[in-house]
């Protein structure tokens, strides 16, 4: 009975796959009348329609294709065009990188000498002397592990023979009022988590083979002791990004673990040349960027994300119907994007090689600007766009109204994506001070990348927040310059002295 009940379902399996194979068919051919008729309707050739609708099919075939097989690279293969070929001497393969200079550790020099029995001469027997200054050098790289040990801190009292005053000295700063852990300890906790992104967890087993017995608990404590001190400095850090004339702004997901499962949760950066900060936010709307962004009336550099523009659109309203609210914000879009989508279509659409072409020359002429020694590099940028990067810029946009293709398919996708932001793509002609892409920002979001994929996101809005005004204090340390460890260390001792001190990493370069 069973197998005859086996066998009555495979037939009726294959019966449904034929009647859905049928009307696939059907479909296919009531699509080619109806795109027939369109054309007839709109006064088209039938045949070039029927032509464009088979070519989009066979891209998205291909498209999913390179999805799944494909490499996720965004360089193109091969010498770029017009390029020639690329020099025997750049494509040797390397033998071996060789010996680096290790200019930061230190030097421990061990003289080895012969034993007592070795000291004899093999050809006569006599007894052989040191050469004076005369060694055989050699180095290698060694390793001192980690290690902790308690330190016993004892304050000397101090006493008048009068019996009428006692003093005690003062002892090391502490997190908290008689904790039994060091600001050092707590900053080596912080930045292996958000610097090289070891869960709280694997550093209770790195710590348990160098001898110490804890628990991810107390690291969670520590962490959140030593924010505490830091809440002045990340609000400090805010308002020196949005003091800036031009910033950047993205946003990537965060994930918030709830039981039951994770919630989608976002972190929104926003960057200037030497700082970065971050707000883990559970929107992705207009609202949570203008708390972000705060009453920031300059230029924001941004991919195409609909809320940059929304937020954009309501500030300029705003500011022109009111001269005491925030002022207007003008966006700046990014390029970057722009060639990513032409890079998607260029496999299928060959044409969209000029528009990589002319981009590839925008990104040279930026080079050029950049790595300048003039003193006036701005001036340099400004006159370098004006008389290069104008004409490739007007050339962009007659090659994008002129191209005919589906508006669905890769290359349609890419034109009207361009087309779309081209007032903000365009910006950066007038400004010398706004950059060509967003890639800046991009950049500093890979530490929330890596350690969003080590420890999964945060397990509570207070996590949301000791993550944030980590990744902005250590990130921000970065690009200032500043070893993160020592920034986070100095900031702390220095609020702990004077309690709502504000430390930027920008202090510490000036010291």
């Amino acid at each position: 009975m069973i197998q005859l009940e086996t066998e009555s379902d495979i037939e009726r399996l294959r019966q449904v796959a034929q009647l859905l194979e049928r009307e696939v068919e059907r479909l296919h051919r009531r699509l080619a009348e109806l795109t027939a008729a369109l054309a007839q309707a709109r006064g088209e050739d039938a045949t070039a329609a029927l032509q464009l609708e088979m070519l989009l099919l066979h891209e998205q075939l291909a498209a999913q294709q390179r999805k799944l097989f494909g490499r996720s690279s965004e360089q193109r293969p091969g010498p770029l065009p017009g390029e020639g070929e690329t020099p025997a001497a750049a494509t040797a393969p390397r033998t071996g990188h060789g010996p680096r200079r290790q200019a930061e550790l230190p030097l421990v020099s061990v003289r080895h000498t012969l034993d007592a029995a070795d000291q004899a001469c093999t050809a006569c027997g006599g007894v052989l002397t040191e050469m004076a200054g005369q060694v055989e050098a050699s180095e290698e790289i060694d390793v001192v592990e980690r290690s902790y040990r308690i330190v016993r801190h004892e304050r000397q009292k101090y006493r008048c023979a009068c019996g009428g005053c006692v003093e005690t000295a003062l002892g090391p700063p502490k997190l908290v009022p008689g904790g039994r852990y060091s600001v050092d300890f707590a900053v080596a906790v912080a930045v292996g988590k958000f610097v090289d992104h070891l869960p709280l967890t694997r550093q209770v087993r790195q710590m348990a083979r160098a001898g110490l017995e804890i628990d991810s608990q107390t690291l969670w404590d520590q962490t959140l002791a030593l924010r505490y001190h830091l809440v002045p400095s990340y609000e400090a850090l805010h308002a020196q990004v949005l003091s800036a004339p031009v910033i950047g702004a993205d946003e990537t997901v965060w994930p918030l673990l709830e039981k039951g499962g994770a919630k989608r949760w976002y972190a929104w950066s926003i960057t200037c040349p030497d700082a970065v900060f971050y707000r883990i936010d559970p929107s992705r709307s207009a609202e949570a960027a203008a708390r972000i962004l705060g009453e920031y009336a300059g230029i924001v550099v941004c991919d195409g994300y609909g809320a940059y523009s929304s937020l954009a659109a309501e500030r300029s309203g705003k500011a022109a119907a009111s001269r005491d609210g925030p002022g207007s914000m003008t966006l700046s879009h990014c390029f970057a994007h722009v060639r990513r989508k032409f890079l998607e279509a260029e496999p299928d659409y060959p044409e969209a090689t000029q528009a990589l072409d002319w981009i590839r020359d925008l990104y040279k002429i930026e080079a050029r600007a950049r790595e300048s020694d003039t003193a006036d590099r701005r001036a340099l940028t400004t006159a370098l766009r004006d008389r290069e990067s104008r004409p490739l810029i007007a050339a962009l946009e007659t090659w994008l109204k002129s191209q005919a293709v589906l508006p669905k398919s890769g290359l349609g996708r890419a034109i009207g994506y361009t087309l779309g932001l081209w007032p903000g793509l365009v910006r950066f002609l007038e400004n010398p001070d706004i950059p060509l892409d967003n890639n800046a920002t991009e950049r500093t979001m890979r530490g929330i990348a890596v350690g969003r994929k080590n420890h999964y996101g945060s397990k509570s809005l207070r996590g949301t927040q000791v993550a944030a005004l980590f990744y902005s204090l250590v990130e921000s340390a970065r690009l200032a310059g500043v070893e993160p460890a020592a920034y986070l260390a100095e900031a702390a001792r220095r609020a702990i002295a004077n309690p709502g001190t504000a430390t930027l990493p920008r202090d510490l370069v000036a010291l």
